[in-house]
C-alpha cells in the first residue's frame, strides 16, 4: 500500500494499492489498460480532496506537461489559445499567461490544483470562473483509452459544475486543456475587495499583473498554506438562493452581504459570512478547525482524520441550516 499525504493538501494518511502519474497520452493510455479490472481513483494537485478512509484500488495523477499557445481558428487578431497539459500546476500556467500578455485568468490567480482540474470543477474567483476562457477539453475515456474532445458547452458549466462531476464522473480522465485569452487587457475589479486593494496601492489604472499581485495578496492574508496547516481552500460553495428567500433574510440580517447572479430571480450569498455569524470563525472541533481569517476554509490543526474533519463539516452546515434555513454544500471531493 502506498501513502496518499503528499498527494493531498489536507495532509489527510490514508493509503491505496499504488498511485501512478504518466508524463504522456501514450503512458497514460496504458495505465488505463493495465489498471482496467481494478478501482481507479483520478486526482490531479489534491486541493480538492478529502480522504476519509483508504482508497482499495490504484491513484491515477496525470503529469502530462506542456504549455502551448497558437492564434484562434477564427483568425481573430486579438484571440489567442493556449493548450496546456493536464498535469500543469494551475497558477504556473496564469502567471505565464500574464507574463506574455494573454488575458483573462488573472482573477483566478494563486488557486491551487492543476489544469486538468481546473475544467473539471469549473474552478472560480473574484467574479471569474474558468468555464468563460474555455475553448476544449482533450480526454481519454478511462473503460476504451479512446480519445475524446469536448467543447466548452458539451461540459455543462454552471457554478462550480460540470459533467465531469455528474453524468461523467469517473468516465474520463483530462489530458490538455485550451483557453481562449486575449491580448487585450480588460480589468474585472467589481468583486469582493480587489478594487479597494488596488487604490490602497494608489493604482487607478491597473495592468494585469497588477490585478495578479492583488488578488495573491488578498489570498495570502486569508488563506492558511497547506504547508504549514492542512486545508483544501474555500470548503464549502457560497449557496444561490432564490431572491424571495434572500430578501426574507435581509429583513433579518440587513449588514448580510450578497452578489447578483446571471439569474435576476437568484442571489448569491457569501457562505463565509454565514459561518462566521453563526460563532464558527476560529474555533476547533478536536484536530479539526475553521480557519481563524477565513471562516470558508477547515484546517487540519494537525493529526485530524478526514472523519474528524466531516464531523466538523457537519456541525458548521447544521448551525446554519438552523440560523439561516440555508444548506451548505461542500466545494471539496470526500471519499
Amino acid at each position: 500500500m502506498e501513502s496518499l499525504l503528499k498527494y493531498n493538501t489536507f495532509a489527510i494518511d490514508n493509503k491505496c494499492r499504488r498511485v501512478y502519474s504518466p508524463i504522456s497520452v501514450k503512458q497514460l493510455r496504458l495505465c488505463l489498460t493495465e489498471l482496467h479490472n481494478s478501482p481507479l481513483l483520478v486526482i490531479g494537485g489534491g486541493s480538492n480532496l478529502l480522504f476519509t478512509k483508504d482508497f482499495n484500488g490504484n491513484v491515477l495523477r496525470p503529469a502530462i506537461m506542456g504549455i502551448i499557445p497558437f492564434a484562434s481558428p477564427s483568425g481573430d487578431a486579438d484571440t489567442v489559445m493556449l493548450r496546456c497539459g493536464a498535469g500543469e500546476v494551475w497558477d504556473d500556467v496564469v502567471e505565464y499567461a500574464v507574463r506574455h500578455g494573454y488575458y483573462g485568468m488573472e482573477n483566478l490567480s494563486l488557486i491551487p490544483g492543476h489544469v486538468g482540474a481546473s475544467a473539471v470543477q469549473n474552478i472560480g474567483a473574484y467574479g471569474k470562473e474558468v468555464k468563460d476562457i474555455i475553448y476544449k477539453v482533450e480526454c481519454l475515456e478511462i473503460a476504451t483509452g479512446r480519445s475524446v474532445v469536448f467543447s466548452n458547452a458539451d461540459c455543462g458549466y454552471s457554478y462550480r459544475h460540470s459533467n465531469f462531476k455528474s453524468d461523467w464522473n469517473d468516465k474520463y480522465v483530462v489530458t490538455y486543456v485550451t483557453y481562449r485569452l486575449s491580448t487585450v487587457f480588460v480589468p474585472h475589479l467589481d468583486y469582493g475587495n480587489l478594487w479597494a486593494v488596488l487604490q490602497q496601492k494608489g493604482i487607478d489604472k491597473p495592468t494585469a499583473n497588477d490585478v495578479r499581485q492583488a488578488v495573491i495578496e488578498i489570498r495570502q492574508q486569508k488563506l492558511p498554506d497547506p504547508l504549514m496547516e492542512g486545508n483544501a481552500g474555500s470548503f464549502f460553495m457560497n449557496p444561490i438562493v432564490s431572491r424571495e428567500k434572500f430578501m426574507q433574510l435581509q429583513s433579518e440580517y440587513p449588514n448580510m452581504p450578497y452578489y447578483s447572479t446571471a439569474d435576476p430571480d437568484k442571489v448569491k450569498i457569501p457562505a463565509g459570512w454565514m459561518i462566521e455569524t453563526c460563532g464558527w470563525k476560529g474555533r476547533s472541533l478536536g484536530r479539526a478547525g475553521v480557519h481563524d481569517k477565513q471562516a470558508l476554509v477547515l484546517v487540519n490543526k494537525g493529526g485530524a482524520t478526514g472523519l474528524e474533519i466531516v464531523d466538523l463539516c457537519n456541525a458548521v452546515c447544521a448551525d446554519v441550516k438552523k440560523t439561516f434555513g440555508i444548506d451548505l454544500k461542500p466545494e471539496v471531493r470526500i471519499l
